[in-house]
């Protein structure tokens, strides 16, 4: 339906109708009968000529408050259940293997293996904190312990994150689970 500026407009879904003052885009603006400008998508407008036409249009076969009162009787959907099972689970887990970082790393010193796992987990580390993704575990296996110790020295030198060792049952002693404290702003 094409709407111009100066129609009368019924807005779908609310008891309000109005005269449309601006049209910038998809978005409509109009001006209602207690004086508020209020901005709709056209989707969301019917032409009106009357209210008398309105409403023998839209409702020829049934009143008007027979589809109000059905319309107040619906019921909401509440949204599916999320167990807090599901719900602490970490969004974002980072494997630091070094066989999951390269294909083949046969040539590779120890350091070059450990400086690269290291770089990984602080780019993903700064990839969470960038897109705010409160929780990350980094997999990092047993072994002797070195790999351990070098990530916490670096979580240690990030403000507004704890780190603590991950889901016993879901990744035995080989992980550190990261908690990012998400700031109000930005």
């Amino acid at each position: 339906m094409k709407f111009e500026v100066n129609d009368s407009v019924a807005i779908l879904d609310d008891n309000l109708s109005g005269v449309i003052t601006k049209i910038e885009g998809s978005e409509i603006t109009v001006a209602t009968a207690n004086g508020f400008e209020l901005a709709f998508q056209a989707n969301e407008l019917v032409k009106i000529n009357d209210s008398q036409l309105m409403t023998r249009s839209l409702f020829s076969s049934k009143s008007l408050e027979s589809v109000l009162s059905e319309k107040e009787t619906k019921k909401r959907q509440n949204p599916p259940k999320v167990s807090s099972k599901e719900r602490t689970q970490p969004a974002m887990e980072v494997d630091l293997h070094i066989h999951q970082l390269v294909q083949n790393f046969r040539g590779m010193q120890n350091h070059e293996m450990l400086n690269l796992q290291i770089e990984t987990a602080k780019r993903r580390l700064e990839f969470a904190i960038k897109n705010r993704i409160q929780r990350i575990v980094f997999i990092h296996g047993v072994g002797e312990g070195v790999l351990k110790l070098e990530l916490e020295y670096l979580f240690k030198r990030y403000e507004g994150i704890k780190f603590y060792d991950a889901n016993y049952q879901k990744y035995g002693q080989g992980a550190t689970e990261i908690y990012i404290f998400q700031s109000k702003t930005s």
